[in-house]
């Protein structure tokens, strides 16, 4: 697909930054069932009537709109509840440039499908290096998890 920053994680999964209204009818041409946006409803892009704009094709919308300078446990433990309600379908997640998504996405590999932290990170890193916040956010979630 030709939305920024896109990336098939697996056969069900994939991510990318805001895609355009026309994208989202390529989306469900894919195959996808759910989107999950995790871009704030100011982010650069985004499309005021985008929750209608997928409910009009057939596919679920979830937005868990996360603070780029302030991660959340709340947001990772709502993104994660999505995905696990979610096994069974394609989703498709992205927020803005597919960099929150693509932290959260490392984490919930990492914690909830047992991958392997070097594979998860390259896909992370296709993406970008998480900077300082995002990346106490990474160890404070795997913290977080490994307690429980």
């Amino acid at each position: 697909m030709e939305i920024y920053n896109f990336l098939q994680v697996s056969d069900a999964i994939a991510t990318a930054g805001q895609p355009t209204a026309q994208q989202f009818a390529d989306i469900k041409a894919a195959g996808y069932e759910v989107v999950v946006n995790l871009a704030l409803p100011a982010s650069t892009n985004a499309i005021t009537n985008e929750q209608k704009i997928v409910e009009d094709l057939g596919m679920d919308y979830v937005h868990i709109p996360v603070i780029w300078e302030k991660p959340t446990l709340e947001d990772i433990e709502r993104f994660f509840n999505v995905m696990q309600a979610n096994t069974n379908k394609k989703v498709f997640v992205h927020c803005a440039m597919n960099m929150r998504v693509s932290a959260f996405m490392y984490l919930y590999r990492v914690i909830h499908e047992q991958t392997s932290v070097e594979e998860a990170k390259q896909d992370l890193q296709r993406i970008w290096q998480p900077n300082d916040t995002w990346q106490q956010f990474i160890d404070k979630v795997i913290a977080h998890y490994q307690k429980a």
